[in-house]
């Protein structure tokens, strides 16, 4: 186990800040990442769980141990009439995940292509996209607690998963490291293409009976089309979370403001959609500095040049305010905040 001091972090996140970890060490196995945790202890160090830094905002340097996972590894678990079981290393990149089930014939995955990040993180996010999120895949998820270096099952229940959400973000926030997740695929050819933007690309294919394959190849158009590729422009994808309101407080907006994207919820609840919000707010495009919201997408917050961690923060807050001020919204910041 390879143990580096005073690690830049400037190429392990997205946004491309410029920070410091105390120490790093990517383990290779989980018996590496057991290690890694008694080691912390030892030293008296919190522990930061890091995969490609897809989902952080590092607003200074980490006194802490930064644990990256190298391990890619799928293992098929069990092969049923119409479904397989398989498990993931969670250092696998989840994209190239995407790719190698679909050639497979493994299905489901599909509208979740193009996402950046590892395994590990998916069930930690509970990542979605296109009408389809992680969850209705996961079996379990495998992990170790930091505290203990003891190792844990969950089960698809006991993740407590919601809307970019699971008890990993909650209470056991900073409390755990996944290790591999367990996921359940179709080996039938199922496609779900409820989505507007995912239905209109396939109709502009000329495609009306898609597969898996078709699936996957229009929502890579799609993303590639609407959200700027990290390596061109840092960001950290989507920076705000769509908004869930209350029916009344929806209602209300709407009559203001018609043209107000809404979505009803199963409870009765309402999702808005944060980057019309944002946009009607006139920080689609705008820029402070080295920061500001990307003019093809609202949602996405880019580093033009050599913003820091604290400078992104501010700017969050900006158009958090402006919205709150607005349409009486709290918006809610996807990414998680290390360092001081």
């Amino acid at each position: 186990m390879q143990i580096l001091h005073a690690e830049s972090l400037k190429q392990r996140n997205t946004l491309h800040l410029d920070a410091r970890a105390q120490l790093l060490v990517s383990a290779a196995d989980e018996r590496e990442v057991i290690a890694a945790l008694d080691y912390a202890r030892a030293q008296g160090l919190p522990v930061v769980p890091m995969g490609e830094g897809s989902n952080v905002v590092l607003a200074g340097d980490l006194a802490a141990l930064v644990l990256c996972q190298s391990a890619q590894q799928i293992q098929l678990l069990a092969e049923h009439t119409d479904a397989v079981r398989l498990r993931v290393s969670a250092g696998y990149g989840w994209h190239a995940l995407v790719q190698a089930c679909l050639a497979r014939g493994w299905h489901g995955l599909e509208n979740l292509a193009l996402i950046p990040g590892q395994a590990g993180a998916a069930p930690i996010q509970n990542i979605g996209a296109y009408g389809v999120e992680v969850e209705r895949f996961v079996e379990a998820v495998h992990g170790v607690y930091i505290e203990t270096g003891e190792a844990f099952v969950f089960s698809t229940g006991e993740c407590q998963f919601g809307y970019r959400d699971s008890i990993f973000k909650r209470n056991l926030r900073d409390k755990a490291v996944v290790t591999a997740i367990d996921l359940r695929l179709s080996t039938r050819r199922q496609v779900h293409v409820v989505y507007p933007a995912l239905e209109q690309e396939l109709q502009s294919r000329g495609v009306d009976d898609p597969a898996p394959v078709d699936v996957f190849d229009a929502v890579v158009a799609v993303r590639s089309r609407r959200l700027p590729d990290p390596a061109r422009e840092p960001n950290a994808g989507s920076f705000f979370k769509n908004p869930v309101i209350g029916g009344d407080q929806a209602h209300a907006l709407r009559q203001a403001a018609p043209a107000m994207p809404a979505y009803e919820q199963a409870d009765g609840s309402v999702k808005l959609a944060a980057a019309w919000l944002i946009e009607q707010c006139g920080f689609k495009g705008h820029r402070e500095g080295d920061v500001g919201m990307h003019g093809d997408h609202a949602l996405v917050l880019v580093n033009s040049g050599s913003a820091t961690g604290k400078e992104v923060l501010a700017y969050a807050g900006v158009v958090i305010d402006a919205v709150r001020e607005r349409f009486g919204v709290a918006l809610e910041m996807e990414p998680r905040v290390y360092g001081t």
